[in-house]
């Protein structure tokens, strides 16, 4: 797919994933869950690089959920030692790439070392913009509006403000996504049709597109074909085609 010209034009802004079927996969190869995981890993990797490649800027993927946690407790360790080993391994290379790298969900469940390897990551990669790749760990959208809900009260609060007042935009600048716009095209793999608690708010007028293929085996051309399926969609925005047709860029409520 061209990332230039009329190409680049019906490509999304910015890509979410839920990265599903790790174990599944491990499981047809006659493999440990892990070796799925780590597989899945590399498949980060290699979709980071294709964002660039294809001038996609903002990437957010769905690592670890809040719900994640009722794993079994080996699956779980593996996992944030999984992640440990991608910030130490991986940091320096995203920063050679010109990727912005931020962690978002509750980081109060998460030890301290990889706290630690969080703020070493992001401030290392905080002034790139080539591509800003979000990773959710300990995420979960219902937090997500809970958090960006007191943010909101307290905010009002501060400044003597009614709370009859508080509305939408409110709570949306406190989301972990604030700063960047809301996903274009939500990619969920591993044959599943749901959301599983991902970005919730941000969904609103996001196009899905599901797969059944599993995460390990999701390569250049999946997205591609992923990108080829959105830049076939009309995006309405609660509008008419006939509107959409005419260039009304207007947005109703």
């Amino acid at each position: 797919m061209a990332a230039s010209g009329s190409g680049a034009r019906s490509l999304p802004q910015h890509v979410a994933v839920i990265m599903d079927g790790n174990g599944r996969w491990a499981y047809r190869q006659h493999l440990p869950r892990v070796a799925g995981h780590r597989r899945g890993a590399e498949v980060v990797r290699e979709m980071v690089q294709s964002c660039v490649d294809l001038n996609i800027p903002h990437l957010t993927l769905f690592a670890f959920s809040t719900e994640n946690w009722r794993r079994p407790p080996l699956e779980v360790r593996l996992l944030m030692n999984l992640f440990r080993l991608l910030l130490k391994r991986e940091a320096r290379k995203l920063h050679e790439n010109g990727v912005r790298l931020r962690i978002i969900g509750d980081r109060s469940a998460l030890e301290r070392d990889i706290l630690q390897l969080i703020e070493e990551a992001e401030s290392l990669t905080q002034n790139n913009t080539r591509l800003q790749l979000n990773l959710a760990v300990n995420y979960g959208g219902r937090w997500d509006i809970a958090q960006a809900t007191r943010a909101a009260i307290a905010a009002l609060q501060s400044a003597d403000s009614n709370l009859q007042e508080l509305d939408e935009q409110d709570i949306a600048r406190h989301l972990s996504l604030a700063d960047g716009p809301e996903p274009d095209l939500l990619i969920r793999t591993g044959g599943e049709e749901r959301i599983s608690n991902f970005l919730i708010w941000q969904l609103a007028y996001t196009e899905f597109y599901f797969t059944d293929t599993l995460w390990p085996d999701f390569d250049r051309a999946s997205l591609e074909h992923a990108l080829h399926s959105f830049a076939h969609r009309q995006r309405r925005f609660g509008r008419t085609g006939d509107q959409v047709l005419e260039g009304d860029c207007s947005v109703s409520d």
